[in-house]
């Protein structure tokens, strides 16, 4: 099952099938969905999470905590800063909802196990997303 909370923020995802895309990722890649809390929430709340479990005292766009025992199972948490979302996509010159999407798939990403270290993981992971949006209906 996936669910969205809000805090410190008044935001709702807004496009159109949105769980069933990320439902399609998660199953293309071999895994069973399980249970996605995503978080939106603001750049405070956000840095927050990061000092307190990560210690890390900086600003990010998201962070995944995984709950499920089982590996094939993705479940989680995923924290978004839809303030740094918005900050990027204008940044970056992209469409907030692109922007959101990619984001969003990043964390299920994270879950499957990839990661954005080095160079050579943050082209993967690209690769990923990219492959993942082309999902998107």
């Amino acid at each position: 099952m996936i669910k969205y909370q809000s805090v410190n923020i008044n935001f709702k995802p807004y496009f159109h099938g949105l769980a069933k895309w990320i439902k399609k990722v998660i199953i293309r890649d071999n895994f069973v969905p399980g249970d996605l809390m995503y978080v939106f929430c603001d750049d405070t709340y956000l840095l927050e999470v990061n000092k307190k479990f990560l210690g890390h005292n900086t600003f990010t766009d998201i962070i995944t905590f995984p709950t499920s025992t089982d590996p094939k199972i993705l479940s989680g948490q995923i924290f978004i800063s839809i303030q740094r979302v918005r900050e990027n996509s204008e940044s970056l010159g992209t469409d907030f909802e692109d922007e959101f999407a990619r984001v969003l798939i990043h964390g299920v990403l994270h879950l499957m196990g990839y990661n954005d270290h080095s160079e050579e993981e943050k082209r993967a992971m690209r690769l990923k997303e990219d492959k993942s949006l082309s999902l998107r209906a």
